[in-house]
C-alpha cells in the first residue's frame, strides 16, 4: 500500500484534500488532528507540514507526496515530479522599494558591496544569483520579508506571490520572476520505498486517477439536438474528443442528437454557434473523471 504525504493545513492541504475526494479516495481519519488517515481504503496518508514533504519522500518515509514545487526545489532532494496538480499556484519573485533606484538583476549588488537579499528559499536564492554572476548575501527570515527592506535589513527580497497585490501595498516592485510553482504529485527519482512492483503500479493508477479528474474540471459534458442538415457545421463547432457522437431520435428524422466533451471556457460561445443552427434542447453537465 502506498504511503502519501500530505499538506497537514493551509490552502494545499484544502485542495489536496478535495481532489484525492473527487477522484474517488476520501480522506477518512479519526479526527481533525489525526497524524494519518486512510484514502478510500486504498492508501495511507500522513499529514506533514508542506515544506517537510520532500524530506519525508526523498528519505522513504512516504512513497509519494504533495507539495509546492517552490518547497521541492528549495529542499535541494533529488525527487521527480509525475503530475502537475494544478493547484496552489504561485511564483518566486525578486522584488525591490519602488524607490531603490534597481530595475533589472544587473542593479543588484556589487563585488565592493553585495546586495542583502531577504527570502525564505536561501538555497533557491543563492544558486539563482550565483548563476546570474551577481554578489549577494542571504537574509534567512521565517515569513514577512516583505517587510525587510523597510527595516534596512535588506535591500531586495526574494519572495513568493500570487497576485503581486502584497508586494504592491509594501511599496515593493517586481524586478525578475525566479520560478513559477504549484502542487505536484512527487516522488524520490528512483520511485516508491523498497522499489516494490505492485507500489509501482498503484503509484501508476493513482496518476491516472487524479490526472482523470484535473481534466475532467476543464471540461464539460454537452448534449443538444440539432438539424440534420446542419451536421457539418456542427461538428466544426463540437470537435470534441473524437469529434461528436450523433445519436439517432426516431420520433424526429428531421433533428439529431449530438454529444460532445467541450472545454469549460468555450461553453459560452458553443452555445451561441449551436443555437444559430438551429440547435435546441441543449443540456450542459459537469464530469467527475475524464480519461483519455
Amino acid at each position: 500500500m502506498l504511503r502519501i504525504a500530505l499538506p497537514n493545513k493551509g490552502r494545499l492541504s484544502e485542495e489536496a484534500r478535495d481532489l484525492f475526494n473527487d477522484a474517488g479516495l476520501e480522506v477518512r481519519s479519526s479526527g481533525v488532528r489525526a497524524l494519518t488517515a486512510s484514502l478510500g481504503d486504498e492508501f495511507e496518508a500522513i499529514f506533514v507540514r508542506a515544506q517537510d514533504i520532500p524530506e519525508f519522500v526523498a528519505d522513504g518515509a512516504a512513497d509519494v507526496g504533495v507539495t509546492g514545487w517552490d518547497l521541492v526545489q528549495e529542499s535541494g532532494r533529488d525527487l521527480v515530479s509525475h503530475l502537475d496538480l494544478g493547484f496552489g499556484k504561485c511564483r518566486l519573485v525578486v522584488a525591490a522599494k519602488d524607490d531603490a533606484g534597481i530595475t533589472s538583476i544587473d542593479d543588484i549588488g556589487t563585488d565592493e558591496k553585495p546586495a542583502r537579499v531577504a527570502t525564505v528559499f536561501p538555497r533557491i536564492t543563492a544558486r539563482f544569483f550565483a548563476d546570474r554572476g551577481r554578489p549577494v548575501a542571504i537574509v534567512p527570515v521565517s515569513g514577512a520579508a516583505e517587510i525587510a527592506p523597510h527595516l534596512g535589513i535588506a535591500d531586495v527580497v526574494m519572495d513568493i506571490t500570487s497576485t503581486g497585490s502584497t508586494l504592491r501595498v509594501n511599496g515593493l516592485r517586481e524586478i525578475e520572476t525566479v520560478l513559477r510553482s504549484s502542487a505536484h504529485l512527487v516522488t524520490a527519482r528512483q520511485g516508491p520505498r523498497d522499489g516494490d512492483p505492485s507500489r509501482v503500479r498503484e503509484l501508476e493508477d493513482l496518476v491516472m486517477a487524479l490526472a482523470s479528474v484535473i481534466r475532467a474540471r476543464g471540461q464539460r459534458y454537452l448534449m443538444a439536438n440539432v438539424p440534420r442538415a446542419a451536421l457539418d457545421a456542427v461538428r466544426a463547432v463540437l470537435p470534441g474528443l473524437n469529434g461528436p457522437t450523433i445519436i439517432e431520435l426516431s420520433e424526429n428524422g428531421a433533428f439529431v442528437a449530438v454529444h460532445a466533451v467541450v472545454d469549460a471556457d468555450a461553453i459560452y460561445r458553443t452555445i451561441s454557434q449551436l443555437r444559430a443552427l438551429g440547435g435546441e434542447g441543449i443540456l450542459v453537465t459537469r464530469i467527475e473523471r475524464s480519461v483519455p
